[in-house]
């Protein structure tokens, strides 16, 4: 069974005077939101010596910043020796001028993280805008292990190979080396006018795999594009190869739920898309009671939490190498129970949105970007709108639910 990670609360006694005025909390009565998230999927070896910039593109803005660094998966303690936060100049590692701030957590800049486990920073007084590109960039002076990764970012980040001080950066001449990976960094919540979030959980349907890189173009970010206006996070929690019933690439769906959406900072609804890895992968997924099961177990969860849940129909996937007469079958009895099973507080049919009404066991052409499964950047884009239709159907003073 794969760790359930939970946060850290680091307890250090002493306030460095160099560093305690660049972590000062917001305004006390202003409530936290996610902005922006990414699950653990795995792990990477470890980067001795080497600072990483992770690259990260908020839903919401705020006047403050908080980060949540993970070890979930790690085997060793992990010790940073330095993280960082700034708004993102341009298009490559080079932070705006005079706003990188460095993170502390209780007034250390530095922060030990125990395997299976997060840490949340203090407070960073960073005002962001809304979609704004941010920097987080973490030092780690020595080898702690496998790294806790994200693998499909879909998203250029940064590396200095010679880290030591380089976390501390403004330009960006030292991060000479690309990834295509999120290293540590699992979340971004901000402080301020935020109303709370929205987390998408799923598979790489809802990962991102097959729209374009660099380009935020998943639905996640489709979805946040339509909800910013009214306050409204988006976080992805989708994790490539992800499954809801058994272990897959990173934890099951039912194992990581609370550490990867329920816990999560001013959540108010959850938009459940997953499944089909585990219909079409093996073992096969051949009994539609037990996705009934495990969907009624995720909304149990997040109701005792008052929080929503939209539940989203498996969309198709003829042509697919793994795709059987068989399988189809058992898509559509658990698309049936997603409909009309009454387990969801709504329900988003991306199965009718994207289906090709000459052949609904195939994605329409002008959707598919060419593996049968997943979804180029149209469409995402009707994923994205007909969640945020089915999201329409209660107000959102029906999710009152304090943001923090």
């Amino acid at each position: 069974m794969a760790k359930v990670g939970r946060v850290l609360v680091v307890l250090l006694l002493t306030v460095p005077a160099s560093t305690a005025a660049t972590a000062v909390a917001g305004p006390a009565r202003q409530p936290w939101a996610g902005s922006w998230e990414t699950a653990p999927s795995g792990t990477a070896p470890a980067l001795p010596g080497a600072a990483v910039r992770n690259v990260v593109h908020l839903s919401v803005g705020g006047t403050a910043v908080r980060l949540r660094l993970g070890n979930r998966l790690g085997s060793a303690p992990l010790y940073l020796g330095a993280v960082t936060v700034a708004l993102r100049s341009g298009s490559g590692p080079a932070a705006v001028p005079g706003t990188l701030r460095v993170a502390t957590f209780h007034g250390a800049p530095t922060v030990t993280v125990p395997p299976g486990e997060d840490a949340v920073s203090d407070p960073v007084r960073l005002s962001v805008p809304a979609a704004a590109d941010l920097l987080v960039t973490v030092y780690t002076p020595r080898d702690s292990g496998p790294a806790t990764y994200h693998r499909t970012a879909l998203q250029t980040s940064y590396l200095a190979l010679t880290g030591a001080g380089r976390a501390a950066d403004e330009d960006g001449t030292a991060y000479t080396r690309k990834t295509s990976r999120w290293y540590y960094l699992t979340g971004v919540d901000v402080r301020g006018p935020a109303r709370g979030s929205v987390v998408a959980f799923g598979d790489s349907l809802t990962d991102g795999t097959g729209s374009t890189p660099d380009a935020n173009h998943r639905w996640p970010d489709r979805l946040a594009e339509r909800l910013r206006v009214q306050g409204i996070g988006v976080l992805n929690a989708g994790i490539a190869g992800n499954r809801l019933l058994h272990e897959g690439t990173g934890p099951s769906a039912l194992t990581r739920a609370d550490a990867d959406a329920l816990d999560r900072a001013g959540v108010r609804a959850l938009v459940v898309f997953e499944g089909i890895n585990d219909i079409k992968a093996t073992p096969e997924g051949g009994d539609a009671a037990a996705y009934a099961d495990a969907y009624r177990t995720l909304v149990a969860r997040a109701h005792a939490r008052g929080i929503r849940v939209v539940g989203v129909t498996l969309t198709p996937y003829r042509g697919y190498p793994a795709y059987t007469a068989t399988n189809e079958a058992v898509r559509k009895r658990v698309n049936a129970f997603i409909r009309t099973g009454g387990a969801f507080d709504a329900v988003a049919d991306a199965d009718s949105a994207v289906r090709d009404p000459a052949d609904p066991t195939r994605i329409l052409p002008g959707y598919d970007p060419g593996d049968h499964l997943h979804f180029n950047d149209a469409g995402m884009r009707v994923v994205a709108d007909t969640v945020r239709l089915a999201l329409a159907q209660r107000p959102w003073s029906s999710f009152d639910r304090p943001a923090g």
